[in-house]
């Protein structure tokens, strides 16, 4: 019988999916998602090129984002300034990009710290059950009992402003979310078959945690973690808004759209139109690519 439940397991572990491989997959399943998926990679080659931008910006301007230059003040969009100048005479297309730079550092840092974390408690949570599960839930109870925007704030006026004390207070904010999605995975997949077969032939906790309920939890975590970005970017520039984000004189979307672009909206209205399109875009287009992502990933909306 013990023979029999060991060669049973080893059947249960050894039935996984082989995984596309070499350029040629690749290639087929890139194309296979701009077919099925239009806007989702519409959103996918906005945030390519936006950090392309992002990367590339101090090779690709003409003018320093920080420096003043007040004979070019409050200029319109023109041959020498793309969009314009601000108050100072900064050239707003490279504060631009230098602004984009900010906010996708701090989206993608702050996501993978915070779904990151959550994940790896969500399958702790998740897989030990128990006490352990009950003291991880109360804790993310009670980071989801405070709202987002008041539990970064309060987080950047205990540590300070700094770029990385603003990734710590957005990843915080992205911990529960990932955690409880994490660990309802895990609790649908821990009864399966393939895990009572690993711990048949003898499989430890950290092994079944990590060869075989992980990877179970990659697809999920990957749709919220994207979804995540776009609020985590949101998030930063409205706490650059309210002066608890970047310490200027360092650009970001928020910062650009706080108190000179609100003060000078009627004379120079472009100060405050091409942060607020940068921040729309990028929020929009993690978002379609987050709902191609989900589509594309879940079994049950694959036909969709």
């Amino acid at each position: 019988m013990a023979s029999q439940n060991q060669e049973t397991g080893q059947a249960a572990v050894a039935t996984v999916t082989r995984p596309v491989r070499g350029w040629g997959g690749v290639w087929k399943t890139s194309a296979g998602f701009v077919t099925r998926k239009p806007l989702g990679a519409a959103g996918a080659i906005i945030i390519i090129v936006m950090a392309i931008m992002a990367v590339a910006g101090p090779w690709i301007t003409f003018y320093d984002p920080i420096e003043w230059n007040l004979g070019d003040k409050l200029m319109a969009p023109n041959a020498d300034h793309w969009l314009g100048t601000d108050q100072m005479g900064r050239d707003l297309w490279t504060r631009m990009m230098m602004g984009a730079r900010v906010s996708l550092l701090v989206g993608f840092a702050s996501v993978a710290f915070g779904s990151g974390l959550g994940g790896v408690l969500g399958v702790i949570s998740g897989w030990y059950g128990g006490k352990v599960d009950q003291a991880v839930q109360r804790m993310m109870d009670a980071l989801m009992s405070i709202p987002t925007l008041i539990l970064a704030m309060a987080v950047m006026a205990a540590l300070g402003q700094s770029l990385l004390n603003i990734v710590i207070a957005i990843g915080i904010v992205q911990i529960p979310r990932a955690n409880r999605i994490v660990r309802s995975q895990v609790l649908a997949v821990k009864e399966s078959q393939y895990v009572e077969g690993a711990r048949a032939i003898g499989a430890g906790n950290m092994r079944i945690m990590v060869q075989h309920i992980t990877p179970q939890c990659v697809a999920p975590w990957l749709i919220i973690s994207t979804s995540a970005l776009g609020i985590a970017i949101l998030t930063e520039a409205t706490l650059s808004f309210l002066g608890l984000g970047v310490p200027p004189p360092e650009p970001s979307w928020g910062g650009m759209l706080s108190g000179p672009a609100r003060d000078w909206f009627v004379t120079a209205p472009w100060m405050a139109i091409w942060p607020g399109l940068g921040l729309s875009l990028a929020v929009y287009s993690f978002n379609l690519f987050g709902d191609a992502l989900r589509d594309v990933l879940d079994p049950r909306l694959r036909g969709t």
